[in-house]
C-alpha cells in the first residue's frame, strides 16, 4: 500500500519534488515539453505520497477550472458499482443486466442477451450490434430513450465474453444505480464518493437540449444526463485536475481514504488484475518494462495514471482533439523515470 504522507481532504499539499524522492530537474523540463509536444494538455498534476510534485495548467485554464474528462467517466462508474455492491444495493456483478429492467419485451428467440451480466457490461465482454470500434453513439443521442435503444442492441452479433468497447453499456450501469438505490449516479457518487475524499459536488446541470455541444462540447458541465434524466454512464462527468488526482490516490490505496474504507479493497483489486485484454472493472491495464499501472483514458488524452508499486498517481485533463499524441508516452518517458529513490 502506497505510504501517504498527507491525505488531501481538504486541500492539497505540495512538497519539494526531492523529499518525495523525483527529481526536480527532470519535471521542471515537463513544462516545456508539454507546450510544444502535448499542446492540447489543460492542466496536469503529479502526486506522489498523497502530495502534490509538479503541477501545470495551460491555455489559459487553472486549478479552479473543471474539464469535460470523456471516458474517464467509465472508471468512476465502475466505483459506483462496486460501492452499492458493498453497500448490498446490488447483490453481485453476476446478476443478469435484463433482471433489473423487467418492463423490457424479451425476444423469445434471444437468449444471449438474457445471460448477460454486470461483469460483461464492466469488462466490456458483452457482445452489440456493431463492429468494433464503430459504435454508433451518435445515434444513440438522437433517441428519447437510451435505455430501450441499448437494451434491443446488447447481445447482438459476436458471442459473450469477447471484447468490444461500448459506450452505451456503461449507461445501462449507471441505469442500474438509480434503480436500485434511487438516486441518480451523480447524487450517488456525491454521497459516496466525492464528498468523502474531499471533491467538489457535482451539481444539477439543467439540461434543456440534447445536441453535440451539450453532450460532448462546449456546453458541458456537471455530468450530463440522457433525456430522462439518467446520468450518462460513458462520458459526460467535469472535473478538475486535483479531483482527478484524488480518484487515482483513492484506487492506488486500495479504496482507503485515511481511516474509512471508501471502495472495497477487494473491489480494487478485482477492478485491476491483469488479464488478456488488458482490460480490468472499466480501468485500462499496463504491464511494459516492469511496471504496472492502471489508468482511466477518454477521448482527447484526458487520463487519470495509477502506479502504486513507485506510489505515483498522474492526472491530465485535456482539451479534444481527435488523435492526440499518446500520454503513455509522457508518463513512460518523462515522469516516471523523474523517480530517484
Amino acid at each position: 500500500m502506497m505510504q501517504i504522507r498527507y491525505w488531501p481532504t481538504t486541500e492539497w499539499q505540495t512538497a519539494d519534488s526531492m523529499t518525495l524522492g523525483m527529481d526536480s530537474k527532470r519535471l521542471s523540463e515537463l513544462e516545456t515539453i508539454i507546450s510544444s509536444e502535448y499542446s492540447n494538455v489543460n492542466g496536469i498534476v503529479v502526486a506522489r505520497k498523497g502530495c502534490i510534485a509538479f503541477e501545470q495548467y495551460y491555455n489559459g485554464y487553472d486549478l479552479n477550472d473543471a474539464h469535460h474528462v470523456t471516458s474517464v467517466t467509465k472508471s468512476v462508474l465502475s466505483a459506483l458499482i462496486g460501492i452499492a455492491i458493498d453497500a448490498k444495493y446490488i447483490k453481485s456483478v453476476d446478476q443478469h443486466v435484463l433482471d433489473f429492467f423487467p418492463e423490457y419485451v424479451r425476444n423469445a428467440a434471444d437468449k444471449q442477451k438474457s445471460k448477460i451480466t454486470l461483469r460483461h457490461l464492466l469488462t466490456m465482454t458483452a457482445p452489440y450490434a456493431f463492429e468494433d470500434w464503430h459504435e454508433p453513439l451518435d445515434e444513440m443521442c438522437m433517441q428519447p430513450d437510451w435505455i430501450k435503444y441499448t437494451l434491443d442492441m446488447l447481445g447482438q452479433r459476436g458471442s459473450i465474453g469477447s471484447f468490444k468497447y461500448s459506450t452505451a453499456g456503461t449507461h445501462l450501469l449507471s441505469a442500474i444505480i438509480t434503480r436500485t438505490t434511487g438516486r441518480s449516479a451523480r447524487e450517488f457518487a456525491n454521497e459516496h464518493l466525492f464528498k468523502p475524499i474531499g471533491m467538489k459536488e457535482i451539481q444539477d446541470y439543467n439540461m434543456k437540449s440534447f445536441g453535440f455541444d451539450d453532450l460532448f462540447g462546449v456546453h458541458v458541465k456537471g455530468w450530463v444526463n440522457d433525456p430522462e434524466g439518467i446520468t450518462a454512464g460513458g462520458w459526460g462527468l467535469t472535473l478538475t485536475p486535483r479531483d482527478m488526482a484524488r480518484l487515482g490516490l483513492l484506487y492506488s490505496s486500495q479504496g482507503k481514504w485515511g481511516h474509512r474504507q471508501v471502495i472495497p479493497a477487494e473491489w480494487i483489486k478485482e477492478s485491476t488484475e491483469m488479464n488478456p485484454n488488458n482490460y480490468g472493472y472499466l480501468w485500462w491495464l499496463r504491464e511494459e518494462d516492469g511496471v504496472f499501472a492502471y489508468l482511466a483514458l477518454g477521448d482527447g488524452g484526458n487520463v487519470i495514471c495509477c502506479i502504486p508499486a513507485i506510489e505515483l498517481v498522474i492526472a491530465i485533463a485535456s482539451e479534444f482533439i481527435v488523435q492526440p499524441r499518446d500520454r503513455w508516452t509522457l508518463i513512460k518517458e518523462r515522469i516516471i523515470p523523474a523517480i530517484i529513490d
